[in-house]
């Protein structure tokens, strides 16, 4: 560790490691992405990457006390991505096919856990406490992947709106189990007997939790609708805190509940720009996030063998549970796909977009070594650290693959822009001039300068903020000069 760089002078040196610590975490997580984009991999992929170079294992540039108070960064990239993921929970896309969307996410979601559990407690002979909170964690999905792959293709149709539904519904699925199963991998490691009451309790608490986020995500609607839009965005990130801080109090994950806040936010105000604002508001807190998922990954303990999970080297487990969660995933999404009575096309490739893995289970690692702390718990965040960056490396290709097969999206000028094949006389098109036409169509439909949605929606609240502080001067100044016209 570069440690002149927190020790000198005679400020706070907590103070000054804190501040130059961020300022590390921030630009080598950037920088990674210079290299990682030209190599066609996701953001992730870098932020992990970054995390182990310059965390204690590697260059060692980050002090051991800032990984270890940094640990709340967990709860706060959960509230963001599990907000952000309830924005897919219309009320109106759900009656319409929610019970099918319920079965496919059961299939897989139950089927790759189960294949994992079989996989680490009964071949690997790992310890129950481990095997139970690993297999749960297997049922997640990476959403931010999956819908970062929709929108560069543009893709559409009846097979992406149930990608997108189950991989919401995974991720709650996958937070149930893990928080029945954290209970159970607690007891055992204690030596406490099982109750049945270790499994009720969890799961009436997270019901808790899923009221209580509506409950936010109600006083959400309430307190932003009034406001100017700059504010919007203060009691959004305000309102994510406070339930962050609350969840934590209780040491129970945010994830279902600010689910369930965006959830009762959509369908009350159908007003998807918040949405558009945080994405282009949090990518500070999930870049530290991640590479501080990356500094906390122990690269010693991949090639060693953990006394405290069993006799199996980490490097083994992460290799077949890297294996073993992807032909969960795809067998449990066919057969799901079979019982709902979903077309060819969604049934046979609907498997392939669930491969990705990233921020949710990360997060609930992160949750997870925080509670069963020492070895396993390390082991535990390892393992889905390591497996993660293989699935970020495979799992956009895949879904991208995935959602071409389907016929979700095409790359064939025909299928981009429909023209007319006649003339306005009634003559047959000739092929040229429909390649004319199709050419010049696209042409129009292009806007004229590059920006993505979140950043229009940002840019366009800071322009309104800008209209209405300028709009409160003109008020001020006009009630001002009516007070003197009165006054003389």
């Amino acid at each position: 560790m570069i440690s002149f760089l927190y020790d000198g002078g005679a400020a706070d040196s907590s103070v000054s490691a804190a501040i130059i610590s961020i300022s590390i975490i921030l630009l080598s997580g950037f920088l990674m992405t210079r290299l990682t984009k030209r190599l066609r991999l996701p953001n992730v992929t870098a932020y992990i990457v970054a995390g182990i170079l310059i965390g204690p294992f590697c260059l060692n540039l980050i002090p051991k006390s800032i990984i270890t108070n940094t640990g709340f960064l967990s709860d706060i990239a959960l509230a963001f991505i599990a907000f952000g993921t309830g924005q897919f929970f219309r009320l109106d896309v759900l009656k319409k096919n929610g019970m099918k969307v319920l079965a496919i996410t059961l299939a897989e979601a139950i089927l790759a856990s189960l294949l994992i559990f079989i996989l680490t407690f009964f071949i690997l002979n790992l310890k129950l406490s481990f095997s139970i909170v690993l297999s749960a964690l297997a049922a997640t999905t990476a959403p931010a992947s999956t819908m970062m792959t929709i929108r560069q293709t543009g893709a559409k149709g009846d097979f992406v709106e149930t990608l997108l539904q189950v991989v919401a519904l995974d991720d709650i699925v996958g937070l149930m189990a893990y928080s029945v199963t954290i209970s159970i991998a607690v007891s055992s490691s204690t030596g406490e007997a099982f109750s049945l009451s270790r499994i009720f309790i969890p799961v009436l608490t997270n019901a808790l939790v899923l009221f209580l986020g509506a409950v936010f995500g109600v006083g959400l609607a309430i307190l932003v609708k009034p406001h100017s839009s700059d504010n919007r965005l203060i009691i959004s990130v305000a309102l994510l805190f406070a339930f962050c801080g609350i969840c934590t109090i209780f040491e129970v994950s945010p994830l279902l509940g600010c689910m369930s806040m965006g959830t009762m936010y959509i369908n009350l105000t159908n007003d998807d720009k918040l949405f558009k604002q945080l994405n282009y508001f949090s990518p500070p807190f999930l870049l530290m996030f991640f590479v501080r998922s990356g500094m906390s990954f122990d690269l010693k303990s991949l090639v060693n063998t953990s006394g405290s999970i069993g006799s199996s080297p980490l490097l083994l487990i992460g290799v077949l549970y890297f294996i073993i969660r992807i032909l969960g995933k795809y067998a449990g999404a066919f057969m799901g796909c079979l019982i709902a009575k979903k077309p060819k096309e969604t049934r046979n490739y609907l498997g392939l977009a669930l491969i990705p893995q990233a921020g949710v289970a990360i997060g609930l690692a992160a949750l997870g070594a925080r509670t069963l702390k020492g070895e396993t718990g390390n082991a535990l965040e390892t393992i889905i650290l390591a497996s993660s960056v293989l699935y970020e490396l495979i799992g956009p290709a895949s879904a991208k693959l995935s959602l071409y097969l389907s016929k979700s999206y095409s790359t064939k000028l025909e299928d981009l822009v429909d023209v007319s094949e006649k003339t306005p006389d009634g003559k047959e098109k000739t092929q040229l001039e429909l390649l004319i036409d199709r050419i010049q169509k696209i042409q129009k439909e292009l806007p004229s300068h590059t920006i993505n949605e979140a950043e229009e929606a940002f840019t366009e609240a800071a322009e309104q903020h800008n209209a209405d502080f300028w709009a409160e001067i003109q008020k001020q100044n006009m009630k001002e000069v009516v007070r003197k016209t009165r006054k003389n």
